[in-house]
């Protein structure tokens, strides 16, 4: 699904829980009854249940629920998980057992991984790397045209995001820099919000070290030049593209209602850029490329950015000549601010192991064996983009490793391959960024580029929403 909901502002979100969710009184009421009813229904069925059995569905079922109707999905994890216990009758000892085995399982380390990636992100932005990067992408574009500056924004965006991993930390890093830009040449505020947009959703598809991304990666059992091949670089592209024919309608639609900025909505902060941040900068996209061939080349595996985005950060700061302890602070403050997430994905690992014992899917597999292995993989690969794509819930990492460990088993036996899976799980968890309902990205980037017009950016979104289907479908059915 989308990513944390970003804030309109330059400085980080300081929020504790990355998942805080609103809850109106109602429907807290209707959550919390329904977690009590599932578990107790998780402790009946536990007296009767036998591995392997239908029952362990329940909790896969109940997480889902719960989520989509609001609750945090910590707490819902929470909750799913004791009921997968309840039905598997382990004793607190066995409990403890099992939450010590799923630290060390993959998909905690996915959850490290990504909370690493906000401390290398406060890195940059303090280091004035990102600040940097924009400005580079600027220059090389030109700021003479609007064709010029709409591809320049958007390749900035694009480049930050794909370096940060994060969409909203980064236009909001960009934004201060890319308004007076797209003003300057005429811009309305509805058309810079499109192209910001469009280019953090490029951007956000291509970052290698993104966390839903590492976790497409690792469930499909690929590489990042295969992840780019079959699943990122066709939209990438494609989103590029078609923004060049999108955003200058908007923008044709929007100039006719006045819509342009003023100067009160291009009163931003100044920022003092480091005198090292041009070094910096340089230091950390060598390092990066550098990071990303290596771990293609020798297929290094999920693991590896445990190793690469410490040392992105570490560099980083030795060329800004920052101080060890200075170092160090900016990658515990940046990570902090993400420890609910390691956490979401620590628990989400133990009830996947609890899953797994009770074996639900082995049952399914018997039940259904036979029509699955004669039905269309196309179709199969289609339902489940799709199911993905409107109706299960998390952030976009939670969601990949939802997917696969409920739906990977069945791919295997219809017979999708691992480019084929690449795009399944790509499309299930970032389609919905691009709409067909407004989301936390759109509201963000609005935000940023100081515009209301959030119908303008569901066009923008459903525009490129509708080829990129077609696109994929067209690959998914050479691919099965």
């Amino acid at each position: 699904m989308t990513e944390q909901p970003p804030s309109a502002k330059t400085a980080p979100d300081d929020r504790a829980n990355a998942y805080e969710l609103e809850q109106g009184r109602g429907r807290r009421i209707v959550t919390t009854a329904i977690a009590v009813v599932g578990l107790v229904v998780c402790a009946i069925a536990g007296t009767v249940a036998e591995a392997p059995t239908l029952w362990g569905i329940l909790p896969i079922a109940m997480y889902a629920v719960l989520c989509l109707l609001g609750m945090d999905l910590v707490i819902a994890t929470v909750v799913s998980l004791v009921g997968g216990v309840l039905i598997a009758r382990q004793t607190p000892a066995e409990f403890g057992a099992l939450l010590g085995e799923s630290m060390g399982d993959l998909v905690t380390t996915i959850g490290v991984i990504i909370m690493l990636g906000a401390g290398v992100g406060e890195v940059l932005r303090v280091t004035g790397v990102a600040h940097t990067i924009v400005h580079w992408v600027l220059r090389v574009a030109g700021d003479r045209s609007q064709r010029a500056v709409l591809l320049g924004v958007m390749l900035s965006c694009l480049v930050l995001v794909t370096s940060l991993g994060t969409l909203a930390g980064a236009l909001a890093i960009a934004a201060p820099i890319l308004l007076p830009v797209a003003a300057r040449v005429g811009f309305t505020r509805a058309a810079t919000a499109a192209m910001m947009f469009v280019g953090g959703c490029a951007g956000l598809a291509l970052a290698p070290f993104a966390g839903s991304n590492v976790a497409i990666m690792e469930a499909a059992d690929v590489d990042y030049l295969t992840y780019l091949q079959y699943g990122a670089a066709p939209i990438a592209v494609l989103s590029i593209l078609m923004a060049m024919f999108i955003v200058p309608w908007i923008q044709r639609r929007t100039a006719r209602r006045d819509d342009f900025y003023t100067d009160s909505d291009l009163e931003t902060e100044q920022t003092d850029v480091p005198a090292h941040a041009g070094r910096a900068t340089a230091v950390f996209l060598v390092l990066l490329v550098a990071t990303v061939a290596y771990a293609t080349i020798t297929a290094a595996g999920t693991s590896f950015p445990l190793l690469a985005l410490p040392l992105l950060g570490i560099a980083t700061g030795v060329a800004a000549r920052l101080r060890a302890t200075e170092i160090a602070g900016h990658l515990y403050r940046g990570a902090a601010r993400l420890v609910s997430i390691f956490l979401l994905f620590w628990l989400l690992a133990a009830l996947f192991l609890v899953i797994d014992g009770l074996q639900p899917y082995d049952v399914v597999l018997e039940m259904f064996g036979p029509q699955l292995q004669n039905s269309s993989g196309l179709g199969f690969a289609a339902a489940i983009a799709l199911l993905g794509w409107v109706g299960v819930p998390g952030a976009t990492a939670a969601q990949v490793v939802l997917l696969d460990e409920v739906f990977g088993g069945i791919a295997s036996s219809v017979g999708l391959g691992a480019g084929a899976w690449v795009i399944v799980l790509l499309w299930a968890s970032k389609a919905d960024t691009y709409g067909p309902f407004p989301n936390a990205n759109m509201i963000g980037a609005m935000g940023l580029a100081r515009s209301t017009d959030l119908r303008s950016l569901l066009f923008t979104g459903w525009l490129v929403l509708i080829p990129a289907s077609l696109l994929y479908v067209a690959i998914l059915a050479v691919l099965t």
